[in-house]
């Protein structure tokens, strides 16, 4: 789904204010107030890379799979959330309703470093802006002349990174026309992917800088009420076949039936959709993880494009341990087809 109940927590923490937990952080919960997505809703570039503040939550995602000069494997992930604490309000000052948090890491098969950062909209700390586009937090930064080309950087204590992605293909929609279903009941948001950048730059890491060449995986989001309030964790997917196409598919977890979706797509970026039930996610073994069991081997399937393959962590040990916690880290894939992508995973207790 790319996801993320974690941003509406940010938000009430922000504001140090109550939030009435629903799953991983209320995402749930009926929010009238707020705008809804909708079927009719055609998404338009490069307008809509920008924020959609009438809506409650919104994030811009990336995921990257590298590997050094030696064939050494790493991944990184760069996160920037939206949530709106209000449906309107002043857009400048500490009175703007705007509330960020950033997430980045970097994982190795022996370590995995991450940090996070949070701030309040309408002071300058955080924004999104199209033209040039520039997505930031504090120092950390997603930019460049459009969002086909852009630099991305991040820090935390012990890592940074400075990475350069060009997009070799198109934005991808999700579901229907970018209108992506999330449960049985109609829950849905707006939902588009850059699965095509070609991604090479540095990392700083505590053994020395590391230069690396890979792919990357935009995802961009927004809603207001994605989840049933049945729903209460996801596991996601993103797959970079050998053969040049790709998979986004997820997993709905909750009180009643698991709701799962995918999009299977070209390597031209030409994407078909696929409803509840087409796609499978089958936990094979678990690991301990920051005194949790968590799934680190699966069995993915999509038996329309004769998918039957094994996705196995680089490293078990992907924690995200910050203000809300989660499961986010690369992995290979091998069997009917082999490649590697990214995993996200929320809800295990």
């Amino acid at each position: 789904m790319r996801r993320r109940t974690l941003i509406l927590g940010a938000g009430a923490t922000l504001a140090a204010g109550p939030l009435r937990a629903q799953g991983f952080a209320g995402l749930g919960e009926t929010s009238e107030t707020f705008a809804q997505p909708s079927p009719d809703t055609r998404l338009v570039f490069p307008g809509d890379h920008a924020p959609h503040p009438a809506f409650r939550i919104e994030w811009w995602y990336v995921t990257a799979n590298l590997a050094a000069a030696d064939g050494t494997p790493y991944g990184v992930q760069w996160t920037l959330f939206r949530s709106a604490l209000a449906p309107d309000g002043p857009t400048d000052g500490w009175g703007n309703p705007q509330a960020w948090m950033g997430h980045a890491a970097v994982t190795s098969e022996t370590r995995h470093l991450a940090a996070e950062r949070l701030a309040r909209g309408g002071i300058g700390q955080a924004g999104v802006t199209v033209d040039p586009f520039r997505a930031a937090i504090d120092d950390w930064a997603l930019e460049g002349p459009s969002l086909t080309d852009v630099t991305m950087r991040a820090a935390g204590t012990d890592f940074s990174y400075d990475l350069r992605l060009a997009a070799q293909g198109p934005f991808v929609l999700q579901g229907d026309e970018g209108y992506s279903v999330k449960s049985a009941s109609g829950q849905a948001s707006h939902y588009y992917s850059q699965p095509f950048y070609r991604a090479e730059g540095t990392l700083r890491l505590p053994d020395g800088d590391v230069e690396v060449t890979g792919q990357a995986w935009l995802d961009r989001e927004w809603s207001s009420q994605p989840l049933d309030e049945g729903q209460n964790g996801w596991d996601w997917f993103s797959l970079h076949l050998d053969g040049g196409e790709k998979l986004m598919g997820f997993r709905l977890r909750g009180t009643g039936p698991d709701f799962t979706a995918a999009t299977w797509i070209a390597a031209d970026g030409t994407p078909t959709p696929y409803p509840d039930g087409a796609f499978g996610a089958e936990p094979l073994e678990t690991a301990r993880v920051a005194g949790r069991d968590v799934p680190v081997v699966w069995r993915v399937t999509l038996p329309d494009h004769g998918l039957d393959v094994t996705v196995r962590a680089l490293n078990p040990e992907c924690w995200m341990p910050l203000a809300f916690p989660y499961w986010e880290g690369p992995f290979m894939v091998e069997g009917s087809h082999s490649g590697g992508g990214y995993l996200e995973m929320t809800g295990y207790e």
